[in-house]
């Protein structure tokens, strides 16, 4: 259906048709024909941070070929999608660990407001293909030893990992007026930082997240008082 070989189907990591797959299912959801985007700056912002499908691939040096570079590549996670429906705007993937899609949602929403997008895709997507990363985290204390995750709970002893891909069709408001579009939600303001130097490189700062989202709420121009719902990242452990 996308058009790339079995040869070279058999090297990409499985998490490049994923995400081509739920970008054409938003799209079609979106009421937007996926020709209609040929050569117009549409941008795709892809957050991705596992890339052990490229290590298993590879591990047999007499098995890797011509494809194996591309198929385990974390930049053509995005890249694969600008080149089957021919987009001319930023392809990018996002690795900033847990927050990797949010923040390709803060880089989609930058680049429709410099005008280096007027539509974006802004996505996530995570395939658990190797147990490394899972046995990595038992040794850090980071996985429930239960299986289930108590986040901002006494009882918080790590959390559960899990799989996906979502997409976000973003345009600018006036646009998606203009064009009658189904409007789902308006993000008014989005902010990025970094924790810096704490007791840990994985632990988090509590005044480093306050400010970022001091930030974003300037950015909307929106009080603290306004908000009635948040959603937290909250990993379930102890140091969470």
């Amino acid at each position: 259906y996308f058009d790339i070989p079995p040869s070279e189907a058999d090297k990409m990591d499985p998490q490049q048709r994923l995400l081509l797959e739920v970008a054409h299912e938003a799209l079609e959801h979106a009421g937007i024909p996926a020709h209609s985007l040929r050569h117009s700056q549409t941008g795709v912002f892809a957050g991705a941070c596992a890339g052990e499908y490229a290590y298993l691939a590879t591990a047999d040096l007499s098995q890797v070929d011509s494809w194996s570079a591309t198929g385990g590549a974390l930049s053509i996670i995005a890249n694969r999608v600008s080149y089957f429906f021919d987009l001319r705007g930023p392809s990018v993937t996002v690795d900033t660990a847990c927050s990797s899609s949010l923040v390709a949602i803060h880089l989609a929403c930058q680049s429709l407001l410099m005008g280096d997008s007027n539509l974006a895709l802004a996505a996530g997507v995570n395939l658990m293909l190797s147990p490394a990363v899972t046995r990595s985290f038992d040794r850090l204390e980071a996985m429930s030893p239960s299986g289930q995750c108590h986040s901002f709970d006494a009882r918080a002893d790590g959390y559960s990992r899990s799989e996906g891909c979502g997409v976000a069709v973003l345009k600018r408001l006036s646009d998606a007026l203009s064009s009658g579009d189904r409007i789902y939600a308006l993000i008014r303001g989005t902010a990025v930082n970094q924790d810096g130097a704490t007791n840990g490189l994985s632990a988090p700062s509590g005044l480093a997240q306050e400010e970022v989202i001091r930030l974003a709420l300037e950015d909307g121009g929106v009080d603290a008082e306004q908000v009635s719902l948040i959603e937290a990242h909250g990993t379930g452990t102890p140091l969470g």
